[in-house]
């Protein structure tokens, strides 16, 4: 019984979770609409390769990139 409880919360949790999704798919009808969380995603990925590289070059202009 217990681990029936478990996948019914997880299946809630997950069902929760993608509700935004769910919107999109059904009462969105432009491209642009439908497709705006994975052009966030995409932007705050940029933001973070950005931000990774830049403390890298800094890290090998300092002559630290080796030490743990």
């Amino acid at each position: 019984m217990l681990a029936n409880n478990i996948w019914k919360l997880t299946g809630k949790l997950f069902e929760w979770a993608f509700g935004p999704y769910e919107f999109l798919r059904r009462d969105v009808d432009s491209w642009w609409g439908s497709n705006i969380v994975s052009w966030i995603l995409m932007g705050i990925g940029l933001i973070a390769l950005l931000y990774w590289m830049n403390m890298m070059f800094q890290f090998k202009k300092e002559g630290k990139e080796d030490e743990a």
